[in-house]
């Protein structure tokens, strides 16, 4: 009887991830690399600008963001990068909590042991970074004397403290630029086993 339970238990272990993890997989993902983007975009705006109520998001003439008043174009992209990212890191709070509650299926038999210790590494160390650096963010904004507005909704005001600024001001750029590598690597070892070992490891975090 326990060894039927044991093959049973066996046989009902996931092969691929559940809808929910696949959502938040990439849409954490996509918006992860849209936040370096608009980081970078927004270092290179100009401090003294015309304000306006309009802004033709990253100038590319796609989409045009309305605004209830006139705003300067570095704070429209400032709050924008703060907005997404108080709303991305209550999405990785929750994806964190489903990973916990819901087990992912085991790494593919075919990878050998180091590929699976170096993998297990990078997807820890990866969640880690994504919930360090936007804390480091908010941490940051709130000891600005800006605060946190969400699309406009006032969440913390500025304390105004400069040293506690700086220093998390840093945290974040280097937790940043260590989910860069860390997600730059997630996605060649993804194409690699896509393409050069072929043994399905993309597939199971797609839509069926």
């Amino acid at each position: 009887m326990a060894q039927t339970k044991k093959n049973f238990s066996y046989l009902n272990k996931p092969t691929s991830y559940s809808k929910v993890a696949i959502i938040l997989h990439w849409l954490i993902g996509i918006s992860i690399i849209f936040m370096f983007i608009l980081g970078w975009f927004m270092q290179e705006l100009p401090k003294e600008a015309a304000k306006s109520s309009t802004y033709d998001l990253f100038n590319l003439g796609i989409y045009t963001w309305e605004l209830a008043k006139e705003t300067s174009p570095r704070s429209f992209y400032f709050n924008l990068h703060k907005s997404i990212g108080v709303t991305l890191f209550a999405l990785i709070i929750f994806r964190v909590f489903w990973r916990f509650t819901h087990k992912p299926p085991a790494l593919l038999s075919s990878m050998k042991s180091w590929e699976k210790k170096l993998a297990t590494i990078a997807h820890h160390g990866l969640y880690l970074l994504m919930i360090l650096t936007p804390l480091a963010g908010i941490i940051m904004s709130v000891a600005s004397k800006y605060g946190i507005k969400w699309f406009g909704i006032e969440l913390i005001p500025g304390l105004d403290i400069p040293s506690v600024r700086e220093l998390f001001y840093e945290f974040h750029e280097i937790f940043g630029l260590l989910i860069l590598f860390i997600l730059v690597f997630h996605i060649v070892g993804a194409l690699k086993h896509t393409f050069v070992d072929k043994d399905g490891t993309l597939r199971r975090m797609w839509f069926k």
